[in-house]
């Protein structure tokens, strides 16, 4: 497998850098695929050339570097040429280094465990440590270029960014109390605290998601050839529970490190160590095959473990994101909370001091994809005071470029971690969106709405369906109904029916019945579903929460039973507008439902409020406008920053 560079030593001067063993074992990386490349061409017409370059490689070592760094201005004419050479040859490894390479810079730091340090302080030290690397990096490189005078002209170093991929603190695995069959994965050491370079693009093999995530009838952990050195161990909270990623270091596999770094929050160490993780989900494992590709509960350990196996076609970032939100789901339904594919944000109303008249002040994403539905004091009763609230999941968004303005795409730049951006379609990249803080509060469920994306909604009428009973309402939830876009194994402008909107694991076919694989688990969740929707309409009776349908428009214009006429006739004059001009209908009448709720919501309270918080969940799979909706009210309401002259938003 190609290999990744972990740095654990501890360099403070050029010097001592090139004499690491960091040093010397990514030239070895370095040489190994320059080699490789140049034996691809042996049986050309460049033969000669090949065969006497490949000689060349194949001497150079760490010592020669050194050589140059230690010698003096006395050198002859030879001797320089020959140093020249040498560092030619560096230059391709430094810019190998900053585009090609994966690097992972190391400090163990169990002694976290039993001191009184902030995380921020800690972070701080983790970040200094990149930071400290990459300029000597870059004072090592300036040196040896300076010493055979390539150093003349103008000076180039902002713009070379050469941090690590991600610098991270480990301690111990044996920290966590795993089950001992599960001996093994005690072996790797977690990642606890990690800084990581952002603005950076990884291509990987596979683009789309093609195989479901299942429970399997197997424990598909292979203790028994599960090498600990070959992975990475990160854990993440996901909701209310804590799940190990443990990631294989090959390369395509590895790559999803900095993406789910930038897409789930950090396990607290304190709650880790002497606990037993909810979950722990192993990523592109050599020893397993497709059979192993699922989850499986071990009811004896109460643990649930999942897997992806090291096979190119699954090497895409939404095998790591979408069975870590399955294991999370599981959760909830086996701890009877109700999970939600949706998004979800906390709308802050506030009223004019004059008028009284109700203003959204600003938003916090509660969830992007994901989260779940619980009740005060974590239980299902019969008491009318059971209040839902919901919980997220993600702390960044899993966001597909193919839908978003080019301004939206530049604020992204930057914070962002990419993946298959030169592919074509479903280039993707993970943004921070929200803060941990917002995501683990939870926060009173006010409006809950199904979105449809392909209905068409005609001129002065609302996208917001609010005029229905729970019971319908119910059953476009249950139904799942939406278009699709092509992304993963479904036909674009076709309609899909999923149960739920698919929350992961799918509990019912296409056909309405039990899988057979979840059946137990759909069970439970038909119960979880009844109780949720009996407290719903209480709610819903007494004025306190608001359910229906939201008509995002999102596909309806590629959707193969909406005619040009009847486009036409809904107000849109070609199916490309329908995508963006729909959401943007959308977008305007779920602002004028949350400041009708916010009043009537203060007028329930019977007292002069200033600020009412509103919570609105849409529940919906990929592509039915979830993201374009909250993209076009931000728009509408220009709550993220100031005009400019060319009509763009200063931040």
């Amino acid at each position: 497998m190609e290999e990744i560079l972990e740095i654990r030593d501890g360099c403070k001067t050029p010097l001592q850098l090139l004499k690491s063993k960091a040093f010397s074992r990514y030239l070895s990386i370095y040489k190994k695929q320059f080699i490789k490349e140049l034996k691809s061409r042996e049986n050309s017409e460049q033969k000669e050339e090949v065969v006497h370059k490949i000689e060349f490689i194949e001497d150079i070592d760490r010592l020669a570097f050194i050589e140059i760094f230690e010698s003096n201005e006395s050198l002859s004419s030879s001797e320089l040429a020959k140093h020249k050479e040498v560092i030619r040859f560096l230059e391709g490894l430094f810019h190998h280094y900053r585009k090609k390479s994966y690097t992972r810079l190391i400090k163990l730091h169990d002694n976290i465990l039993n001191s009184k340090e902030s995380a921020e302080s800690i972070k701080d030290r983790i970040s200094d440590k990149a930071n400290k690397l990459t300029d000597l990096i870059l004072e090592t490189r300036r040196i040896l270029l300076t010493k055979v005078g390539f150093s003349v002209g103008v000076r180039r170093s902002q713009g070379l960014e050469c941090q690590p991929n991600v610098t991270c603190g480990e301690i111990s695995g044996k920290n966590i109390d795993l089950p001992s069959v599960y001996k093994k994965l005690s072996e790797v050491p977690l990642t606890t605290h990690a800084d990581m370079r952002t603005g950076i693009h990884y291509t990987t093999h596979a683009n789309k998601r093609a195989f479901p995530f299942f429970a399997l009838d197997h424990n598909p952990f292979k203790g028994s050839s599960f090498n600990p050195e070959e992975y990475v161990a990160i854990p993440f909270e996901v909701g209310q529970w804590n799940i190990i990623a443990y990631i294989h270091k090959s390369r395509g596999c590895i790559e999803l490190e900095p993406g789910l770094l930038n897409l789930f929050p950090f396990s607290k160490v304190r709650k880790l160590v002497k606990n037993k993780p909810d979950g722990v989900f192993i990523f592109g494992c050599p020893h397993s095959t497709m059979d192993d590709l699922g989850y499986h509960y071990d009811k004896k350990n109460k643990l649930l473990v999942g897997l992806i196996p090291n096979i190119d076609d699954c090497k895409y970032f939404g095998y790591g994101k979408k069975p870590i939100l399955t294991l999370h789901n599981v959760l909830c339904i086996l701890n009877n909370q109700m999970p939600l594919h949706c998004g979800c944000t906390r709308y802050v109303v506030r009223f004019d001091s004059k008028t009284g008249e109700p203003y959204i002040f600003d938003s916090f994403v509660k969830a992007d994809d994901m989260g779940r539905a619980t009740f005060l004091n974590n239980g299902f009763s019969n008491n009318n005071a059971n209040i839902p609230y919901f919980y997220g999941t993600e702390t960044g968004a899993f966001a597909c470029l193919d839908g978003f303005s080019e301004y939206t795409k530049m604020q992204m730049e930057g914070r962002e971690i990419g993946y298959n951006k030169h592919a074509g379609t479903n280039a993707r990249q993970i943004v921070p969106v929200t803060d941990y803080s917002e995501v683990s509060t939870g926060s009173e469920l006010d409006i809950l709405l199904y979105l449809n994306n392909y209905d068409l909604i005609k001129p002065g009428e609302s996208c917001m369906n609010i005029d229905m009973s729970v019971d319908e309402a119910l059953e476009h939830f249950r139904k799942g109904a939406r278009v699709a876009a092509g992304s993963t194994q479904t036909h674009r402008g076709k309609i899909e029916i999923s149960y739920w909107a698919n929350p992961f694991p799918l509990l019912k076919d296409k056909d309405w019945k039990d899988l057979p694989e979840h059946s137990d688990l759909s069970e439970r969740f038909k119960t979880i579903e009844k109780n949720f929707f009996d407290i719903i309409k209480k709610r819903v009776k007494s004025g306190l929460m608001k359910i229906g349908v939201a008509h995002s428009m999102l596909m309806a214009g590629c959707y193969s039973k909406n005619t040009d006429s009847k486009l036409s006739k809904y107000g849109f004059n070609d199916r490309e507008q329908v995508e963006h001009e729909g959401p943007e209908r959308a977008a305007r009448d779920m602002i004028n439902l949350i400041k009708q709720t916010a009043v009537q919501k203060k007028e329930l309270t019977k007292t002069d409020l200033k600020e009412i918080d509103i919570t609105v969940a849409m529940v919906g799979d990929s592509r039915t406008g979830k993201s374009e909706m909250a993209e076009k009210m931000e728009e509408v309401l220009s709550m993220k920053g100031a005009k400019s002259s060319s009509g763009k938003t200063i931040n």
